[in-house]
């Protein structure tokens, strides 16, 4: 009998730098929520890892990766793309995310939401750095925010 090969699939990956992180973000938002909007955004297989950090390490990262001696809401690393498959690394920086939803009134939930599209389009090659890559990104973005039940996180609250 020949063997059949696994039917490919995506993995998603949770981690917290500590406790009271997990916690907070678990009080937001289950693991399942998590992993439904990270399967909204990927149609791809592979593995995508989601690290909620403390500010100390989003500054941290910031200021190794990019040069940004502050912390920033989300930082994505992807390791690999292709037309099947992506590899990433998406890192939230909590606090900065809690604070970013308090000003611009908005729901931490929401917010979180769609920082993780955010991060996982980013992951997939989608960006901003232009005015045309911009609409196209934050078309997406809420075309599947509104899928999953968010609001535009664009329109003035």
């Amino acid at each position: 009998m020949a063997k059949h090969a696994s039917p490919a699939k995506l993995e998603i990956d949770l981690q917290f730098a500590s406790t009271a992180i997990e916690e907070k973000v678990l009080a937001l938002a289950s693991q399942l929520a998590i992993k439904k909007w990270v399967k909204a955004a990927v149609q791809l297989n592979g593995l995508i890892t989601l690290r909620f950090v403390n500010a100390a390490e989003g500054k941290k990262l910031n200021l190794a990766f990019r040069a940004k001696d502050k912390a920033t809401n989300v930082l994505t690393f992807p390791y690999e793309l292709t037309k099947k498959t992506v590899a990433a690394d998406i890192i939230f920086c909590l606090p900065i995310i809690q604070k970013e939803a308090l000003e611009q009134g908005k729901a931490v939930k929401a917010h979180l939401a769609h920082l993780i599209i955010h991060g996982c389009l980013h992951a997939q090659g989608l960006d901003h750095e232009s005015d045309q890559e911009a609409k196209k990104m934050e078309g997406r973005e809420v075309s599947l925010l509104k899928s999953l039940g968010f609001a535009n996180p664009y329109s003035p609250v």
